[in-house]
């Protein structure tokens, strides 16, 4: 019986195979260079080659540089922002959407608000750039025009984690309503229809049937989504920041990309993305438990 099972599912893990390679040599061999953390590493003698071994120092330089609170915090305060909104918009939209009752309009809302999601943020952060400025930029254009004062969003400390936060929700919150719409359609339509037998109005539908219907998805991905917590969002940072907003837009992964590569301290950056790396394990293991604690999702 087992041998049967095992040559009809064959086929399926063989597909499996390239991306199980891809996997090993791009995620599990690169591991071997976290030795580099606890090294004073020299390129020049190799990875395994004649190292000086400095222990902890690297993490305790890491900690007591002035700068690295500020990019701590601004990590959790952006990814934080983002997951947010990132859940509460898809949600409201998604409900929205699914009160329109022609279908042409619906289709033609929901592909619009997807296509954002499928470009690069070369390509946006280029569009943003045009779109923000100060001097040229679209909305500003539109704030002198009914007299308002011009931001300066990209380059504005006060402004740009916010800027961040709604950019990076407008690219993807068309895919996470998609999503919230196929949880919306797995709702049995006879609730929506004794409900109307009883006087219930649209919003009452919303709050006691749509919602609750809903709740098993949004808690699993609102679950699942905390370990990310630490990935404030690199490429979009990366084509957006400057060095005038550093303080507030500068994030971990910025903060390694610049010690590693542009300052050489390859020891000092490969403890920073370790720690980076503990705690959002920490934090992945966590929200698993919670996903299978509150939503029953499991892995396998």
């Amino acid at each position: 019986m087992r041998t049967g099972k095992m040559w009809r599912e064959l086929p399926l893990h063989l597909m499996l195979l390239p991306g199980l390679v891809l996997i090993i040599l791009f995620s599990y061999v690169p591991m071997a260079g976290i030795i580099i953390a606890f090294q004073k590493f020299i390129p020049a003698k190799g990875l395994f080659g004649d190292q000086r071994w400095v222990g902890l120092d690297n993490f305790k330089y890491v900690m007591n540089l002035p700068s690295f609170n500020r990019v701590l915090w601004n990590t959790l305060y952006i990814s934080s922002l983002k997951l947010l909104l990132g859940l509460i918009v898809p949600i409201a939209f998604a409900i929205l959407l699914n009160e329109l009752k022609r279908e042409v309009i619906k289709r033609s809302v929901q592909t619009t608000i997807y296509l954002p999601y499928f470009l690069s943020w070369v390509v946006l952060g280029g569009i943003l750039i045009d779109v923000l400025s100060p001097s040229s930029g679209i909305v500003n254009g539109l704030l002198a025009s009914i007299g308002l004062p011009k931001i300066f969003f990209l380059g504005d400390n006060h402004w740009f984690p916010f800027t961040l936060v709604v950019s990076d929700v407008w690219k993807n919150f068309g895919y996470g309503t998609v999503v919230y719409l196929a949880a919306i359609t797995g709702i049995d339509p006879g609730l929506y229809e004794s409900a109307t037998i009883d006087g219930a109005n649209r919003w009452h539908k919303i709050w006691h049937i749509t919602l609750p219907g809903m709740r098993m998805v949004i808690v699993l991905l609102s679950v699942l989504s905390l370990g990310q917590l630490l990935n404030a969002g690199f490429d979009q940072v990366f084509n957006l920041y400057s060095p005038q907003v550093y303080e507030s837009g500068d994030i971990l992964d910025t903060f390694v990309y610049r010690i590693g590569l542009l300052d050489a301290q390859y020891g000092v950056a490969t403890a920073v993305g370790l720690f980076k790396s503990l705690v959002s394990l920490i934090l992945i293991s966590g929200s698993y438990f919670f996903a299978y604690r509150f939503a029953k999702y499991r892995i396998f």
